[in-house]
């Protein structure tokens, strides 16, 4: 039985095994001559201080344009160009408590039918916006679709 798979979700924060998720779903893409969903997970500590005016909301949007410019070269880099687009999610919501990162990845690979998901592992990081790492063994439990954890 042969493996189609048309779009590849890989959701990111701001952690480098997020990138290297990207250049493996990038890979598998070419392979498959699918296309890639880019989810951008915004940390609850960032999304709160745009609320609060403490961080700019055009300069996190101006670091997601940064981050797919940069997975749009990677993209033209590989034998054939494979398409790219993107989203943001919070995390986390105080206003719907139910919203946790595991929810948006799993909930965001429904809604684009999503054939896999490429999800980056537990970061070595403390950084504020590392929070994929942790979701990572939930999503593999709870994906209807196959996971890859890099």
């Amino acid at each position: 039985m042969a493996v189609e798979i048309d779009t590849v979700l890989v959701p990111v924060d701001d952690t480098e095994e997020a990138e290297r998720a990207v250049e493996y779903a990038v890979a598998i893409a070419q392979r498959y001559g699918a296309s890639i969903h880019i989810l951008h997970i915004v940390d609850d500590s960032v999304a709160r201080a745009i609320q609060r005016d403490e961080i700019d909301a055009d300069a996190v949007a101006e670091e997601h344009r940064a981050f797919m410019a940069a997975v749009r070269e990677l993209t033209r880099d590989a034998d054939g160009d494979v398409e790219a687009t993107q989203s943001s999610a919070a995390g986390f919501s105080a206003e719907r408590l139910s919203q946790h990162p595991v929810n948006v990845v799993l909930d965001s690979a429904e809604e684009i039918g999503a054939d896999m998901i490429v999800v980056p592992r537990e970061s070595t990081s403390d950084a504020p916006g590392a929070m994929l790492g942790k979701v990572a063994q939930h999503v593999l439990s709870y994906a209807s679709q196959p996971v890859l954890s890099v």
